[in-house]
């Protein structure tokens, strides 16, 4: 099997002609427009508060997060980079997992010329498209750099879902070969039937050696080849019934 070239994920798809990628595209959204024109000052005006919202912080993050996610959804499908832009999306969870950097983004103390010049800097070392980096702004400006994780997962649920990709999470004590990540993906593809399947690798040493795959709806199916489950296996196994002994 040929070797694939990994970065934090790797798909496996069957080659999509930009007729059907431009058919599925939503082309409602005038922010959505404006990105990929890249016009410099973009804002996404944040979601109504309707009555109750206080009552429900979270509902109200998550259709934030959501109508930010859509939004660059399609862009790129306009654009036709889902690929990168799922990949540039991956390099931000991880910029953004540092809760110091949302902190500084949020900060209204913080000059926004500051703020702008980070931006550029991570937009450069992370070689993010245009339109992400633009995209990256209009969040800022918005005061929801705190959200921009969940925007993350947001973009990659419309991603799996516009692409009909298969997300799997591969957990190892050491990075895998991609020959392994490869053969961990085709398996999937074949339990689950899916046109595409991503996968996600993790670091858990805990495993002590081996690999965990977990892949479904919020990732409640289970592929778990460790020594861990094998050591707690055997110790079940020899666990001897309490016996109540008369006196």
């Amino acid at each position: 099997m040929a070797a694939l070239r990994l970065t934090t994920s790797v798909a496996l798809r069957p080659a999509a002609s930009p007729s059907s990628a431009a058919a599925a595209a939503p082309r409602t959204a005038s922010f959505a427009c404006a990105v990929a024109r890249g016009l410099p000052s973009l804002r996404l005006a944040p979601p109504r508060r309707r009555r109750g919202d206080l009552l429900r912080p979270r509902a109200g993050e998550d259709a934030a997060a959501e109508s930010y996610a859509t939004a660059l959804a399609e862009v790129a499908m306009e654009n036709g980079t889902l690929d990168a832009t799922v990949s540039d999306m991956e390099k931000l969870e991880k910029i953004f997992l540092e809760e110091t950097v949302s902190e500084f983004f949020d900060n209204p103390t913080v000059p926004r010329d500051e703020k702008a010049q980070l931006i550029e800097e991570i937009s450069t070392s992370s070689e993010l498209q245009p339109h992400v980096s633009n995209f990256l702004n209009v969040v800022v400006d918005n005061s929801r750099a705190g959200l921009m994780p969940l925007i993350v997962r947001e973009f990659e649920t419309a991603y799996n879902a516009l692409t009909g990709t298969e997300e799997a999470t591969v957990t190892s004590v050491v990075n895998l070969e991609s020959e392994d990540l490869a053969q961990i993906a085709q398996h999937v593809q074949k339990i689950t039937g899916a046109a595409n399947v991503r996968i996600k690798t993790r670091i858990d040493p805990d495993l002590i050696a081996g690999f965990t795959v977990q892949y479904g709806r919020d990732s409640s199916n289970l592929i778990d080849m460790s020594v861990r489950k094998q050591i707690a296996e055997i110790t079940s196994e020899l666990e001897l019934p309490s016996v109540a002994l008369d006196v």
